[in-house]
């Protein structure tokens, strides 16, 4: 086999809370060196020269792959006005083609609003940002990104002609907006676009105004945000009555409203932000529905009159006397607090909204009918004239006097993810929602709220002779060291797997983000080898409410870290697992995850595979000008502070890296990837390869032209993925 690269180390000392640290790896970050890309190709070259003998395994499990998807394929239409819009697939074709055709029409009546595929020519990476039809539907926006730094331009053409009106190639002073980050909304006036731009660190700082067509030097900043701990964003409520400004801090939240008929006039805030104090909202009617955690850990709803020109928020909740936390003269409590029970968010219409909850795990869709509803009571200045009390009865419904009369959309199995789908009407009785398990791919339903009647409208094709009824699903639970139980997500092939079994598992736990419990097709091929795949859902994450969350982050940190070793102790001693063939699997923060596992417990995989890992944890947050590293202290803490400093410097996977028998390493890179930077992984492998006693690979991946996601073609990430899915197999035995 070649031998491993040795990245030189040259001096670099640390020095910060009367601490010194070397730092011998820490010329990688530098790109324009270019002893650093000629380091990550003899990488690259190592991993290549250290799997050929997977060269086979990868093509086959590539072509497994490519077999069980229907190559071409269209996605259910997304009717809207007199269109109706949908996205296709075609075989042999790496991008996505959006098309649209009348509503009612056929598949003669389609027109090609964006083929992916011609604009990723020439391009090793493509992307697109955003895409978005003006209410008129005559103008196409879009935004994409040919690096995979998330830096996106903005083009916008007339449908109708094919003409360019604004981009980059414009010539004229419509020459297109660039450097932009996520979030693109039309005003109702069909010229205009609003727009979030980002500072020199990435982070999206402010909302433009921009009139399609004219120069950018003219475009008008909306809004900016100062405070380096927010990120700025637009979208739209589902009236399409108001463009939403939203500010927040991974902690805080504020946000602002402009009349989408007068994009020029100012924006309204809804209510000043305070620490802590987190809301999202909607418009119905005269009101604003928003879901906060003001006086509720998991979050309540309440409603809110729309502010108006002149009107001054308040600056949180003033209760009135005697009255529960939350009712005051504005703010009226539609759904409390209630034990166990997280508010994830809603989907608003005309006359019904659905109420996203949580409980034990599990999303809960609950539906009220809004048109059987009494009114709420909010007179036109906001003073609330209506029923006083709790707003919920002794079960936890919402009073139907306020939103209507409940039921909960009854789900098929008891383990499984669902959400809203694409309902891009407002006025309509029809409700998509899409499901999925760990068995059941990814479906669609839409519900007839006057009929109750529920219809499969779509599930994505698993081709093949796969019989999905051959594998089996189940939730179990392992204790951590405090006594916390924590779910586990089993899937497996029974015909194939003996016990105790060759596991993968997975873990992520951070951000308040849930693993989903949801299908993959690239999963069989692990299946259909005996391996028995697991989804540790640990504390960090935001499976099992605020609390949950709460407990993993910043110096309950180390809760994370336990909660996942636990879980594969536990599928160890109660022989769902082979002790010697379990396999770990994270990416970003679930590779700052993995890190962790590599340090604490090095014997307790035989394999682990890393992705795009958050490892340098300390050295990136005391760099404020790295990439979004201010807006991450309220997840991590702040490393200037000495106490942060030390809890951080506890666990950071490239500061912990000690002489051990390391399991097997796979670790990936992305050399454009603006939120991991790339020398994380690199730096971390090279001080893994100068102090490990194994003799077993540690082997880095670098994606020289893509980003935090990876190759952006489908083929090439399936590719990928058999790449990583081959070595996965080699280290259980399983190849």
């Amino acid at each position: 086999m070649t031998q491993a690269p040795v990245a030189p180390q040259r001096p670099h000392v640390r020095r910060i809370h009367g601490t010194e640290t070397d730092d011998p790896w820490h010329w990688l970050r530098d790109q324009d060196d270019p002893a650093v890309r000629e380091y990550l190709e003899a990488e690259n070259a190592y991993t290549e020269a250290a799997t050929v003998h997977l060269a086979d395994l990868r093509e086959q499990i590539f072509g497994e792959i490519k077999a069980r998807t229907k190559e071409t394929h269209q996605s259910l239409p997304t009717p809207k006005d007199d269109w109706e819009y949908r996205a296709r697939t075609v075989e042999g074709l790496q991008y996505v083609i959006h098309v649209r055709r009348p509503r009612g029409g056929t598949d003669d009546d389609e027109v090609v609003l964006l083929d992916e595929n011609e604009l990723a020519e020439g391009h090793e990476y493509f992307a697109v940002g955003d895409l978005a039809v003006s209410p008129d539907h005559r103008l196409l926006a879009y935004t994409t990104d040919t690096d995979g730094d998330e830096k996106y331009t903005l083009t916008v053409v007339d449908i109708a002609t094919g003409e360019v009106l604004d981009g980059p190639d414009v010539p004229g002073p419509g020459c297109g907006l660039s450097e932009l980050s996520y979030g693109l909304v039309w005003a109702n006036d069909n010229s205009t676009l609003f727009a979030v731009l980002t500072d020199d660190a990435l982070r999206p700082n402010r909302v433009i105004r921009h009139v399609v067509g004219t120069d950018p030097a003219g475009d008008v900043e909306v809004y900016r945000e100062d405070d380096e701990r927010f990120w700025v964003g637009v979208g739209a409520t589902s009236s399409e009555r108001f463009v939403v400004i939203g500010s927040q801090s991974k902690i805080t939240s504020e946000q602002r409203l402009v009349e989408a008929d007068r994009p020029a006039s100012e924006p309204l805030l809804v209510r000043e932000r305070r620490a802590g104090i987190e809301y999202g909202l909607d418009h119905q009617g005269e009101r604003l529905l928003i879901v906060t955690n003001d006086g509720a850990l998991d979050f309540r709803l309440v409603e809110a009159p729309v502010p108006s020109e002149g009107s001054t928020p308040a600056a949180g909740d003033a209760p009135v006397e005697g009255a529960p936390p939350g009712h005051d003269s504005t703010w009226r409590e539609l759904i409390g607090a209630r034990e166990g029970i997280r508010i994830d968010g809603l989907d608003c219409f005309q006359d019904f909204v659905v109420v996203h909850e949580r409980q034990d795990g599990l999303v809960r869709l609950r539906v009220h009918d809004t048109r059987d509803a009494q009114p709420s009571g909010l007179s036109p200045n906001g003073a609330g004239v209506g029923t006083s009390g709790t707003g919920t009865d002794g079960r936890g419904d919402a009073n139907p006097g306020e939103l209507g009369p409940a039921f909960e959309i009854e789900m098929p199995e008891p383990v499984y993810e669902a959400g809203g789908g694409a309902n891009a009407e407002f006025d309509t009785r029809r409700y998509r929602f899409g499901y999925t398990s760990m068995v059941t791919p990814p479906s669609i339903f839409e519900l007839d709220l006057d009929s109750g009647e529920r219809e499969l409208l779509d599930q994505l094709p698993v081709l093949g002779d796969v019989d999905l009824t051959a594998y089996t699903t189940e939730r179990i639970t392992a204790t951590a060291p405090d006594g916390t139980a924590v779910p586990i997500s089993l899937v497996w092939k029974p015909g194939a797997i003996s016990w105790p079994a060759p596991c993968l598992l997975y873990g992520y736990g951070a951000y308040e983000i849930g693993m989903p419990a949801s299908f993959s097709t690239v999963r069989l091929s692990l299946l259909d080898r005996g391996v028995l795949f697991a989804i540790a859902h640990v504390r960090g994450g935001g499976e099992l409410g605020r609390a949950w969350y709460e407990g993993g982050k910043l110096d309950s940190k180390h809760n994370t870290f336990d909660d996942f070793a636990a879980c594969a102790g536990h599928l160890t001693t109660d022989r769902w697992a082979d002790p010697q063939r379990i396999c770990a699997r994270g990416g970003s923060a679930g590779g700052l995850l993995m890190g962790a596992m590599v340090n604490r417990h090095p014997d307790l995989f035989c394999g682990v595979v890393a992705e795009v890992p958050f490892v340098d944890v300390l050295n990136t947050m005391l760099d404020p000008d790295i990439p979004l590293t201010v807006t991450e202290y309220d997840e991590w803490g702040d490393p200037n502070d000495p106490a942060a400093f030390e809890t951080i410097r506890s666990y950071a996977p490239y500061e912990n890296v000690e002489p051990a028998d390391h399991p097997a390493l796979l670790i990936t890179a992305g050399l454009a990837d603006p939120r991991v930077q790339y020398w994380e992984p690199a730096k971390w492998v090279a001080k893994l390869r100068a102090t490990t006693t194994s003799t077993k690979p540690i082997l880095l991946r670098t994606e020289m032209g893509a980003g935090h996601g990876g190759p952006s073609g489908r083929y090439d990430a399936w590719r990928d993925e058999a790449f990583i899915l081959a070595f996965i197999c080699d280290v259980l035995g399983v190849a």
